[in-house]
């Protein structure tokens, strides 16, 4: 049976969806019945660059350190197009998990965001892949196993117990599996995706994060051999060192939200109240402001007496909430920033647009609202910033594109070394309404479908 799909998108869905972020809102009326290409293109347009002082700062901070990620991973000519490219078009694919991307969604998302950067003629793009997650997050899912579809890979080959223990961040040194994945495939797989990852079989990896990244950038580079767009993969560890740069200044508007009593007061009392607030399910709280790394595991933290420490753990972490501690901390990777403070550095105060799955797109929302009411408005360079940001920049990309079979299925009938290229003719073929199914996502969520019953829409 042939799907229909609806010539106007669902009003209910767009009323709903208007109560926290209509800017996402008008991203879906707008591009309904366009190619889920033209969408992508759509995300990647420019931004307005950065007015204020806390904002050209924060911008300022964040292409130093993306500089030195470039200068890893490109040339020196192409590291100056490719910021120049950012200074333009500032956007990150968020949403992403630590994992290879033979994970569905994981794929879909990236693939999205290289619509996006090809569309726009961009030479390179941003992806921020989430790091504290586990190695294993639920039964044979997360960073440690390589799905298949029919089936799963111990990746690493590490024991559940580890995986269970350890996260993606911290957990290492990691080599792969060798043996597990040379039983794994066959001769078609070996030129779409195994003989990639065997490349590598004998290396050491410092984390499994590390080879996360290692390993996706080869794959883009097996499946994309014309180099369109080069992925650039990010992480809470440059999140991490962006935050450092924020702390050398005892001036800088983040040192004075967080250690200035009265200022951390008032964001704390924000914070709070959104939490406590309609949208407040939307919101990830599992830690004060920071994240701390111990025996390569991600520890919540809590702020009692004026330092970060462990809940009921006498010997864990205990990190003075004090500037300089915080920005050594952070370098030494004893500390990575939670979400609030990732988005507010990334993305927020930069002015970035930042591009995410469905509840991300809510609480960046909400991150956004926090930051406008935390600032001191008597103050001439917070008052710009406050104007800067009543223009919201957030938009939904992970699972707009959603298909239902694994990637190894996907990339199957695919022509070697051309398989974004074949994909991307594809998706300039179906629209938007088709790729969503008619917002199904949407319809089907509980935290969007309970906002929707509390107000009635």
């Amino acid at each position: 049976m042939t799907a229909v799909f609806a010539p106007v998108p669902p009003v209910e869905i767009l009323a709903v969806l208007s109560l926290l972020c209509p800017e996402v809102a008008r991203d879906i009326e707008q591009n309904w019945n366009a190619p889920v290409s033209d969408y992508a293109r759509h995300l990647w347009r420019p931004v307005a660059r950065p007015a204020s002082g806390p904002a050209i700062a924060a911008r300022s901070i964040l292409r130093e350190v993306l500089h030195q990620r470039l200068g890893v991973i490109m040339q020196p000519e192409e590291i100056g197009k490719a910021l120049d490219e950012f200074e333009h078009r500032p956007v990150i694919q968020s949403g992403l998990h630590c994992l290879l991307l033979m994970d569905r969604i994981t794929f879909d998302a990236l693939l999205l965001a290289w619509l996006g950067a090809v569309e726009n003629e961009l030479s390179a793009f941003v992806g921020f892949m989430g790091t504290t997650m586990t190695m294993e997050t639920t039964g044979r899912e997360g960073p440690g196993w390589l799905d298949l579809g029919d089936d799963k890979v111990n990746l690493f080959g590490m024991g559940r117990h580890k995986l269970c223990s350890k996260s993606a961040c911290a957990a290492g040194p990691v080599s792969l599996n060798k043996r597990a994945l040379e039983t794994a495939g066959d001769e078609t797989d070996a030129s779409r995706w195994l003989g990639t990852l065997l490349a590598s079989k004998d290396k050491v990896f410092g984390t499994a994060a590390d080879a996360m990244t290692a390993l996706n950038e080869d794959l883009v580079a097996n499946w994309d051999r014309s180099g369109m767009a080069l992925p650039v993969f990010i992480d809470d560890r440059l999140a991490a060192a962006v935050m450092a740069r924020h702390l050398q200044y005892d001036g800088s508007l983040l040192s004075r939200l967080l250690i200035e009593p009265a200022r951390r007061q008032r964001l704390e009392h924000e914070l709070q109240e959104a939490a406590s607030g309609p949208f407040g399910r939307f919101l990830p709280n599992a830690t004060d402001y920071f994240w701390g790394i111990r025996e390569e595991r991600v520890r919540k933290l809590v702020l009692e007496n004026g330092h970060l420490i462990e809940p009921d753990k006498p010997h864990g972490l205990s990190i003075p909430f004090e500037r300089p501690h915080l920005k050594q901390a952070l370098l030494d990777g004893m500390l990575l920033p939670n979400l609030f403070l990732t988005f507010l550095v990334l993305a927020i105060l930069p002015r970035v647009r930042v591009v995410g799955g469905l509840r991300q797109i809510g609480y960046v929302a909400l991150f956004h609202s926090i930051l406008l009411a935390a600032l001191d408005e008597t103050a001439p360079e917070e008052r710009d910033l406050a104007a800067e940001l009543h223009v919201r920049e957030n938009a939904w990309g992970t699972r707009v594109i959603d298909e239902k079979i694994s990637v190894r299925e996907q990339l199957a009938g695919l022509p070697d070394g051309e398989l974004f290229a074949d994909l991307l003719r594809q998706y300039r073929s179906r629209t938007f309404a088709e790729t969503t199914d008619n917002l199904k996502l949407v319809r089907e969520n509980a935290r969007w479908r309970k906002i929707g019953q509390a107000y009635g829409v």
